[in-house]
């Protein structure tokens, strides 16, 4: 577990600190705003392809970083005004957002496709398979489809600020700013997110949330069935 961490570190440090230092190094040498950010812009997602290539497989999180990878290596090269390089940012949001709204109804929510190797047997009823809790309690659906509408809303408004930035603050200042951003957002909607799972008994394993199991210890009795939803 504290390797993982120590990966997950780095991968944000390269994708997300690296590149706004080495737009500023860039600046600092005279390099211009277009050819900063084109450049800087190709530093993001280099952790994901090291991983591809290294275990030779792609999951949820994998092919969601590796699509907006693409999208924004498609988009440093389609103009040369350094505004529009600076909506990249917001329009990647607004591609992020959208996939995430667009699951919320589905079969396999992204917010819980991202948390399940994270969650699933730590914390609630950890004798149960996610597998399991989707095919039979409701609440469990809900809480899951909640989250990710929350995460989708949430990219909505990050990219309506990211415009308001980009258009409005000098290039040098709304680079930097756009960065923050990402260590930002993640932080606050984790706030939110824990604090409404936690209300909603995600995890706490007496919770109704979880239905009842013959073999189920400290589980309340009262199993929840019906369909999913």
């Amino acid at each position: 577990m504290r390797r993982d961490r120590r990966a997950a570190a780095v991968l944000m440090l390269v994708d997300l600190v690296l590149p706004v230092a080495l737009y500023y190094v860039l600046r600092a040498a005279g390099v211009g705003y277009v050819a900063s950010l084109v450049l800087s812009s190709l530093v993001p997602g280099t952790g994901t392809v090291v991983t591809l290539v290294r275990e030779r497989r792609l999951d949820s999180m994998g092919l969601f970083m590796v699509s907006l990878m693409l999208l924004s290596a498609g988009l440093s090269f389609a103009g040369g005004d350094p505004r529009l390089l600076l909506l990249k940012g917001a329009l990647l949001m607004v591609v992020a957002g959208g996939w995430f709204l667009a699951t919320a109804r589905g079969p396999s929510p992204l917010a819980l496709r991202f948390s399940r190797p994270l969650l699933e047997g730590r914390t609630g009823a950890r004798q149960m398979s996610w597998d399991e809790l989707w095919e039979t309690s409701p609440r469990f659906r809900r809480v899951w489809r909640v989250s990710t509408a929350l995460w989708g809303a949430g990219a909505l408004v990050d990219a309506a600020v990211r415009v308001v930035i980009a258009l409005t603050l000098p290039v040098d200042v709304a680079v930097g700013l756009g960065g923050l951003q990402y260590g930002v957002f993640p932080a606050v909607m984790l706030v939110i997110l824990n604090v409404y799972q936690a209300r909603a008994g995600l995890h706490d394993p007496r919770s109704a949330l979880y239905p009842a199991r013959p073999d189920a210890v400290g589980v309340p009795s009262g199993p929840v069935t019906g369909r999913p939803a």
